[in-house]
């Protein structure tokens, strides 16, 4: 049972407070103790940006829907995923967000990038126009594959945080290619043929030669996406010492999944509950006030966060990390290593050198929007088609 009665559409929440428990609480890794450091949890939670459903904001494509109400759940926990990627990015994982105190510009540049309006990289209008490439039309409720997809295109505008987005298929994460793509200076390509930016957002607030300098870095920042099936009609007992583990490396940023059709970001756990932001809340749109400042108290969550028992989370997850440097990359896999050693603990992913030879995927195939083989090409971004997550034979 959820720790958490909402009434949706208003601001009216009746919350749990955190268990008194010897057990740790995780977040993102960070590990606390609930008896002496409460205080720090809650900061820590109140600090990650948590994107709910909002209303009357502008129609998405100038005809669309002004709501995500009902549908936008996994496109909301994609944005709260993506966000802590900026977060650590450009603000770093110790920066804590406090009520009513200034913030440095980078943090409302890293919030821009997400409201609501059609020239942000990371809007809903954004990632509802995007998905229509990848055969979701706008208000159709997406999986986590999908939307993993569509924020991997849209960061190729993204020129100010400069990332290398990597979405491991087929249960594999393959160390050559992520050092290949955060290893190159060239522009990701595609980012031409992305028709739902519009060029007039790309500065979203920071100057346009932001970003310029990390062009020539050794190392683009990564940001590691990974698909799963963690079993077939509920989670597989097996993965829960994994997917909790997860959760303790320096590098995550969390799963985003939740139950069927209803979207959670899950950034902690303690015992054998998860923690999450939940996005099923409706609130208005928000507008820069006279002064042209963004009011961002909406934007964090003010009270415990939720929680759920792990057994209740739907099988079909994405699990995200991120590393800002090489080092970071390679300490990552140093530790997916040693965790496949864990007794009792069934690896939900392979981690491999190098391409395995039944690895597949869209260029492989050949594969375009517009070939007579497009229920071919649906299968790795439709996450509702549940053959991305099986391993070949």
């Amino acid at each position: 049972m959820d720790a958490a009665t909402l009434t949706y559409d208003t601001l009216r929440f009746e919350y749990e407070d955190f268990p008194e428990t010897k057990e740790p609480v995780w977040i993102l890794g960070r590990k606390y103790s609930v008896f002496t450091e409460k205080e720090e949890i809650l900061l820590d939670v109140t600090s990650r940006l948590w994107f709910t459903y909002r209303k009357n904001f502008p129609a998405i494509g100038g005809i669309g829907p002004t709501s995500d109400t009902g549908w936008g759940c996994m496109l909301r926990c994609g944005q709260m995923i993506f966000a802590q990627a900026l977060v650590c990015r450009h603000l770093g994982r110790d920066w804590r967000w406090i009520k009513g105190k200034r913030q440095v510009d980078n943090y409302f540049s890293v919030l821009n990038a997400f409201v609501d309006r059609k020239d942000s990289y990371y809007s809903i209008h954004q990632i509802a126009q995007m998905g229509v490439g990848e055969g979701k039309s706008i208000g159709q409720w997406y999986g986590p594959n999908t939307v993993a997809q569509v924020l991997k295109k849209l960061a190729t505008f993204d020129t100010w945080s400069s990332l290398a987005v990597h979405i491991a298929m087929d249960n594999t994460v393959v160390m050559e290619e992520i050092r290949r793509l955060c290893q190159s200076n060239v522009p990701c390509a595609g980012a031409a043929a992305c028709p739902a930016v519009e060029s007039d957002g790309l500065y979203n607030g920071c100057p346009e030669e932001a970003g310029v300098r990390d062009r020539r870095s050794l190392w683009k920042p990564l940001v590691l996406l990974i698909p799963l099936r963690l079993g077939l009609t509920e989670i597989n007992e097996a993965y829960i010492e994994t997917l909790k583990h997860c959760f303790m490396m320096p590098q995550s940023l969390g799963v985003i999944g939740g139950k069927p059709n209803s979207a959670h970001y899950f950034i902690g756990y303690v015992g054998e509950e998860l923690i999450y932001l939940d996005p099923h809340t409706t609130q208005p749109a928000v507008e820069p006030n006279d002064s042209g400042c963004l009011p961002d108290e909406s934007f964090h969550c003010q009270h415990p966060p939720c929680r759920m028992s792990i057994a209740e989370l739907d099988p079909s997850i994405a699990v995200g990390f991120f590393c800002n440097t090489e080092e970071d990359f390679n300490d990552w896999c140093q530790q997916i290593k040693k965790l496949s050693l864990v007794r009792a603990a069934l690896p939900m992913f392979e981690l491999v050198e190098r391409q395995p030879s039944h690895f597949s995927n869209p260029d492989v195939l050949n594969l375009t929007p517009d070939s007579s083989d497009a229920d071919r090409l649906e299968r790795f971004f439709d996450s509702e088609d549940e053959d991305f997550e099986i391993l070949s034979l």
